[in-house]
């Protein structure tokens, strides 16, 4: 009897969810399907492997047992065996772990991606499609990061799948001459993939760092999918993953607590991925400027101050001017508020941020009462910082960020009583 089964069978389930439901759907050509055997792979493992053991290659045999459960449900369809056996013959033999070379082009996870961007699905489906196949995340989940609510993400979600269903649209990386149509929403699903890792939705655990690579990984192929001259936004996400992720290791104190970024130890960020990084986002300034060129333009701002007092605050906000020009959304209204009370003073971000919960439907947003009570905390007011905290706690759902709120709770409750 194997006790470590079952954090064997959770340790696959969160590192190679993304890669089994995008070599299922290859291998069964249906979304709903390559989900539901997956599934049910999984919970075969949970009974399985205590006793028999943990096998030798896991994804593999996920992968294997969930493509007999597949043939199995087209068997029970099947009017005659005929057609049993043309579907088996479709499926292939026995799946086999192949020893894949990681720069290998395409692989079934770019082509998930490719095939949920396709321009003949909605384009609000598209992003919200691939989250829930490539990363695993519950139709919940995705309501709540897109604001929209959970009967209208469902919905969406179904219409895709029967949209690529019945259309036809291929389980392909496209040509090049396709590609450009699907870059945008290409791109911005390798940064959502990539921002669950570094701040996971829900659970005790803040990084996904399994997703953080896993898009990091991604994005690193579509820039070279469209070498010898890769669209400069490419370049500028690739390294703004890295400069975000080269501070993995300082995000936390030795109790596995939330460090912000102005208390980190910098000492600990990680210099290589920086050093990677740089010359990407110079490359990237070259081109045209887009969204993620920005972003990577203040992440260097980030990284080229040896300490948080060094850091260029009025540049940092300046660069949030452009990019709100280019992108308006008040989620980038609200990390320009915060770099204007770094600024300028916490009073005149305080008035953006009121201004930001009357009218941009960020009420239910957790980040932005905890900003706003972080200025006010800062100007003294522990009071209605308190208050903001219990807002914020309110909608909070990753139990670290939640026990970082409850500190902070504590400290301005302490400060008035």
């Amino acid at each position: 009897m194997s006790s470590d089964a079952p954090k064997a069978v959770e340790a696959v389930y969160r590192s190679d969810w993304g890669r089994i439901v995008a070599t299922l759907i290859r291998l069964v050509g249906d979304f709903d399907l390559a989900e539901e055997v997956a599934q049910e792979a999984f919970a075969v493992a949970l009974d399985q492997w205590p006793s028999a053991g943990v096998p030798e290659y896991p994804r593999a045999w996920i992968i294997q047992t969930a493509r007999n459960k597949a043939i199995d449900r087209i068997r029970r369809k099947a009017n005659f065996q005929e057609k049993v056996e043309s579907y088996a013959r479709e499926l292939g033999p026995e799946y086999v772990e192949p020893n894949y070379d990681t720069n290998e082009i395409p692989d079934d996870r770019l082509r998930l991606i490719f095939t949920c961007c396709h321009p003949a699905l909605a384009s609000e489906a598209q992003v919200a499609l691939t989250l829930r196949t490539l990363c695993g995340l519950e139709t919940d989940e995705i309501a709540r990061a897109f604001l929209v609510p959970l009967a209208t993400m469902a919905q969406r979600l179904v219409r895709a799948k029967r949209k690529i269903r019945d259309a036809g649209i291929p389980y392909v990386v496209p040509g090049t001459e396709d590609m450009a149509a699907r870059l945008d929403a290409v791109l911005t699903v390798i940064y959502l993939v990539f921002n669950e890792g570094y701040v996971a939705t829900r659970g005790d655990a803040l990084l996904r760092t399994d997703l953080s690579a896993e898009a990091i990984r991604l994005g690193r192929l579509v820039r070279t999918l469209m070498s010898p001259n890769p669209p400069s936004e490419v370049t500028a996400l690739v390294a703004l993953m890295l400069l975000h992720d080269a501070r993995r290791n300082a995000r936390f104190d030795d109790s596995g607590d939330i460090v912000i970024l102005e208390e980190q130890d910098r000492t600990r960020w990680d210099q290589s991925q920086i050093a990677e990084a740089l010359p990407l986002v110079d490359e990237a300034i070259r081109g045209p400027i887009g969204s993620y060129t920005i972003q990577a333009a203040i992440a260097v701002e980030h990284c080229r101050a040896a300490r948080a007092e060094d850091t260029d605050w009025p540049q940092i906000v300046r660069l949030y001017d452009a990019l709100q020009t280019i992108q308006p959304s008040p989620i980038i209204a609200l990390n320009r508020a915060v770099a204007v009370a770094m600024a300028e003073g916490p009073e005149t971000a305080l008035a953006l941020i009121d201004n930001l919960s009357a009218t941009s439907g960020l009420d239910e947003y957790h980040l932005l009462h905890a900003a706003r009570a972080d200025l006010l905390r800062r100007m003294g007011s522990s009071a209605e910082a308190a208050q903001s905290y219990e807002r914020a706690l309110a909608y909070v759902t990753n139990e670290r960020e939640r026990r970082f709120l409850q500190r902070r709770l504590r400290e301005v409750q302490s400060s008035v009583a």
